[in-house]
């Protein structure tokens, strides 16, 4: 078996459309009565058409994420979890955690052998990478509290997609076929996205299976899923390998209302997830590391603007390592780490003249204290209600088990737990106790959906895809808008890079930086990595002139607004 490791980001690099550094392009169209942005055309015409119908945000948001499990398998899902960041029309905000959770039978050295060594793959390609899903319960919970629509019509859409089919794209041929080998060896006697030869380019992908399945959650909202046939089949899927997830796991599930992270850059009011995202406290604590200097005057990724932001990753990931978990099980110091005095005190080993190495960064000292798939969609509507989620398997098709006649596929969110402290995990992030495994926790996250508010008025929904390059996406696009002029789709569109702690390197998208930049940063001492495609930012804008998209170039992101 070919190592779980490797992301298909070639497969988008072969597909995406050349670029500049900064595109220079006619503005987006803008709209003034709603927009969805989302990961594939036919989920974003499906939320589109809901809103048409006189649904809100949440009733779009529940269509997309049951049309995306259908159009989008490699993250789009009904067997994972996610975040959802809220704000109404009024400015009240909420967020709600969907994330999956460890079985109940799960145990803190479940993936090591008998040496203590991890195992390759374990927490990525068995039955025993999967955590309880968190979406059905997500999106129900969701709907309860603010939807408009009847349930049932928000989900059909989803289900007419399986049953009849829709025609795939080049892209998505591509990451079936790749994915191919794979899916058939884990899975014997199934022949879910499987077909004789390759996939091609408008070919009809029809999913019979997960359309009846759908018809479960249609009529019988989350108990469709979590008990009867469906939570069954789940469990006898679970038994051909020795996974760990039991009835029992299934019906206790539950999505979690949390208090929404507030925090503020230049004006901009910025609403964020909590953990067990470490999404928004990456998010604030970077914002604030960088706010004091000019960077709109150094302007778009010039050496300057860079240097700053990667020392400011290189910190913000480091106590990341250690600080952040589920609350529900660690105690994480939100408060000390989104302390503007706090980061300012970590950006003061800064040095102008030379990268610090990573090597003398240490997560953070903190008094009296002790120890790339996934995807986003972007919805705002008529009223200026405003919804961010992003939402996943974990690894490109997750652990690609799918589960036996209800066809849909496995989450391997378990790989985000730290399955031994400092090694890392399958995006080479490393942690240690806040986010080591223990029956019913919820898994460690990078997901960062985000929305910004200026003068009390919404301003902005924005997030991404991309494993540990996820904050670092989100985080450079809110700076490409605010600091940096560009508008929503230049600022989706613009090369990216990344800085994570370890490895200590600079990973930039191909043709990132210009020739005199690159090697004033490796003068420095900075270590430069081309890589190919990072993250694939959905976002939406609210101008004068109306809500304007930005859906990603790097993969098949449509926006559709009326």
């Amino acid at each position: 078996m070919k190592s779980f490791k490797i992301i298909p980001a070639f497969i988008s690099m072969l597909l995406l459309p050349a670029f500049m550094l900064q595109v220079k392009a006619q503005a987006p169209a803008s709209y003034k009565n709603g927009m969805v942005v989302c990961a594939y055309p036919d989920a974003a015409k499906v939320g589109l058409e809901i809103l048409k119908k006189g649904g809100n945000a949440v009733d779009a948001a529940v269509a997309v994420q049951f049309s995306l499990a259908v159009t989008f398998p490699e993250a789009g899902n009904i067997g994972g979890g996610g975040f959802m960041v809220y704000r109404s029309s009024n400015g009240l905000s909420n967020t709600l955690d969907f994330r999956e959770k460890a079985p109940s039978k799960a145990y803190e050295n479940m993936y090591l052998d008998k040496n203590g060594n991890v195992i390759p793959d374990k927490s990525l390609a068995t039955h025993q990478a999967s955590g309880v899903p968190g979406s059905v319960a997500g999106m129900y919970e969701a709907h309860s509290k603010y939807g408009k629509l009847k349930w049932s019509d928000l989900v059909q859409p989803a289900i007419d997609l399986a049953r009849k089919g829709f025609k795939i794209s080049k892209r998505a041929a591509a990451e079936f076929n790749w994915a191919a080998k794979d899916i058939r060896k884990l899975n014997p006697g199934k022949h879910y996205l499987l077909k004789d030869g390759n996939w091609q380019e408008g070919d009809l992908l029809v999913q019979e299976d997960l359309a009846k399945t759908l018809e479960l959650i249609r009529d019988r909202g989350r108990d469709g899923f979590y008990k009867g046939t469906v939570a069954a089949e789940v469990v006898a899927e679970m038994q051909k390998g020795d996974g760990l997830i039991s009835l029992e796991d299934m019906q206790n599930y539950r999505a979690v209302w949390r208090k929404p992270l507030i925090g503020n850059y230049k004006g901009y009011k910025v609403i964020a997830m909590p953990p067990p995202s470490s999404g928004g406290v990456a998010l604030l604590q970077l914002l604030q590391s960088v706010e004091k200097y000019p960077l709109h005057r150094w302007g778009f990724n010039s050496d300057s603007t860079v240097q700053l932001a990667v020392e400011a990753e290189r910190r913000v990931y480091a106590d990341r390592s250690k600080y952040l978990g589920d609350p529900d099980f660690f105690k994480v110091p939100v408060d000390t780490l989104l302390s503007p005095a706090y980061n300012a005190a970590r950006m003061s080993s800064f040095n102008w003249d030379k990268a610090t190495p990573s090597a003398s960064i240490a997560p953070g000292s903190l008094p009296g204290y002790e120890s790339d798939q996934t995807t986003h969609y972007s919805i705002v509507d008529a009223e200026g209600n405003a919804v961010a989620i992003t939402t996943t398997l974990n690894d490109s098709f997750g652990s690609k088990i799918f589960v036996d006649g209800a066809g849909f596929l496995l989450n391997n969110e378990m790989d985000d737990f730290s399955s031994k402290p400092g090694v890392p995990n399958m995006f080479g992030l490393v942690g240690g106790k806040a986010n080591s495994i223990q029956p019913n926790k919820r898994m460690l996250s990078s997901m960062t959906p985000t929305i910004l508010e200026k003068d009390g008025k919404l301003f902005m929904v924005v997030g991404t895809p991309g494993g540990s390059t996820i904050i670092t996406s989100v985080f450079q696009t809110i700076l490409n808008v605010i600091e940096f002029g560009q508008d929503v789709q230049q600022a989706v569109n613009s090369k990216r890079f990344h800085h994570q702690w370890l490895p200590d390197e600079v990973t930039i998208e191909r043709n990132g930086l210009d020739a005199d930049t690159r090697n004033k940063l490796k003068q420095k001492g900075y270590k430069i990595v081309d890589r190919g495609p990072s993250g694939r930012v959905d976002a939406i804008l609210v101008t004068p002139a109306g809500y304007q998209g930005g859906a990603d170039p790097r993969g098949d992101d449509a926006k559709e607004g009326f």
